[in-house]
């Protein structure tokens, strides 16, 4: 295969600040290693709002700020809030994905990311409330994905099923992050998701997960993981992959740009 041939075949990768470690970016802030992840040869960064050390660093203009700072280092911006699409109801949350929708905006983010959220047996899919949730979204300038979560609500194959099956045959407007690995908390296999829902993906979460039960972790997938590559088969190509398992505390950045390199050719 030709130089130019295996180019086109790299996917953009983007590193989820949580990589280099909650405490790092709580103490630190996220530009700092934003920095970092442009070092390791990451096309983008992911912005969790969790690991702001306050509200203040999630006032728009607190945000403008990273959000300039970040594309200053030649990346682009996903901004991920732990808000959820849907109440615990099952209700939809408009006044969380308006606040999503916002903050993302004064970032300058290109995908903006909420977990589904919902009740254990799925999320409201009359055509009202996917009506509303719809022109909320055709305002948002950022693509907005729903994540599969680590618990039963917003966690199972037939929830996303459900709501995107519901969704008007030409609504793109919202699509999902797969987390490769959270589905094992919420007792559904990956490869069973992956089949089913691989047309709705435009954004990957990348770990493997060790351990069992609710004392599971996130970790990096070994190179020779068969199934961690059978995974990546059934989802598309053409996306962005985000690293969301942890560095070697070690020496985060050369892990960093070995892992950029491995996941992007992967």
């Amino acid at each position: 295969m030709n130089q130019a041939n295996v180019a086109q075949r790299k996917s953009e990768v983007v590193i989820v600040a949580s990589a280099f470690g909650a405490d790092a970016i709580r103490r630190d802030g996220h530009a700092v290693w934003a920095a970092g992840a442009s070092r390791a040869g990451a096309c983008g960064f992911e912005v969790r709002r969790e690991l702001f050390r306050d509200e203040a660093q999630a006032q728009h203009e607190a945000l403008r700020t990273l959000g300039e700072r970040i594309g200053a280092l030649g990346l682009w911006a996903v901004y991920s809030t732990p808000a959820s699409l849907f109440a615990a109801d099952g209700s939809l949350d408009d006044a969380a994905l308006t606040q999503a929708i916002d903050e993302a905006a004064a970032l300058g983010a290109r995908i903006v990311k909420l977990q589904l959220g919902g009740a254990p047996d799925g999320t409201a899919t009359d055509a009202a409330t996917l009506d509303r949730a719809l022109t909320a979204i055709s305002t948002s300038a950022a693509r907005v994905v729903v994540e599969n979560g680590q618990l039963r609500a917003g966690g199972t194959i037939d929830a996303f099923a459900a709501l995107f099956g519901a969704l008007p045959r030409d609504a793109r407007a919202l699509t999902m992050t797969f987390d490769t690995g959270n589905w094992l908390w919420a007792g559904e296999s990956p490869a069973d998701a992956a089949k089913r829902l691989a047309p709705h993906v435009t954004y990957v979460h990348c770990k493997a997960v060790t351990g069992e039960g609710a004392r599971r972790f996130a970790t990096a997938p070994a190179a020779d993981d068969a199934q961690f590559a059978a995974l990546l088969a059934l989802l598309p190509r053409d996306v962005p992959r985000g690293i969301e398992f942890p560095f070697d505390a070690a020496a985060p950045e050369s892990d960093a740009a070995a892992r950029v390199a491995w996941l992007a050719a992967a």
